[in-house]
């Protein structure tokens, strides 16, 4: 009887490592697949699409060495990192067709209704001068004359006496009010 009982309990046993070696190899063979799906991401990941063919090039007739060497030197002296820059990029992407030149950039013409000259009056006269003037020069004067007294605090203008007579009386002005104020003593 002892037998027998010896005998169950190692079953038992075998059964219970069984049992452990089968979720064992049941982890392992878990641990297999994850890292199989692992492996096909990274592939996945790595594959790069197929790169299409480059158009052939043009052949370039060779230039003379002689004169190509006095060029690549100073050349070299005056940009030798950004022209290296500028063959890893070239090499990086292969160019589809030559751009053209920028057009140059016109300059750009005043409106000639702010060019006119205009009569400032005896009051604005007074800060400006009396002489007829464009706006844009009246404008000019005026800050001048704002920014040579002292007058501005932020965005307000403290006027004194003579832009006092320009504002209407007010004391305290802001930028956007002087131009208002400003263009009633125009004619």
């Amino acid at each position: 009887m002892a037998k027998a009982k010896a005998r169950s309990k190692s079953k038992a046993r075998g059964k219970a490592k069984s049992k452990a070696r089968g979720k064992a190899k049941s982890k392992g063979k878990a641990k297999a697949k994850r890292k199989a799906k692992g492996k096909a991401k990274a592939k996945r990941k790595a594959k790069v699409k197929p790169k299409r063919k480059a158009k052939a090039k043009p052949k370039r007739k060779a230039k003379s060495k002689a004169k190509a060497k006095p060029k690549r030197k100073a050349k070299a002296k005056a940009k030798a990192k950004p022209k290296r820059k500028a063959k890893a990029k070239a090499k990086a992407k292969p160019k589809a067709k030559p751009k053209a030149k920028p057009k140059a950039k016109k300059k750009r013409k005043a409106n000639p209704a702010f060019m006119r000259p205009v009569q400032p009056d005896a009051v604005l006269g007074a800060v400006v001068g009396t002489k007829p003037i464009p706006r844009t020069e009246i404008t000019k004067k005026l800050w001048k004359y704002i920014k040579g007294n002292g007058l501005q605090d932020g965005r307000n203008i403290n006027a004194d006496d003579k832009l006092r007579a320009v504002f209407g009386g007010k004391k305290t002005v802001t930028m956007f009010e002087m131009t208002k104020h400003v263009s009633k003593h125009v004619s």
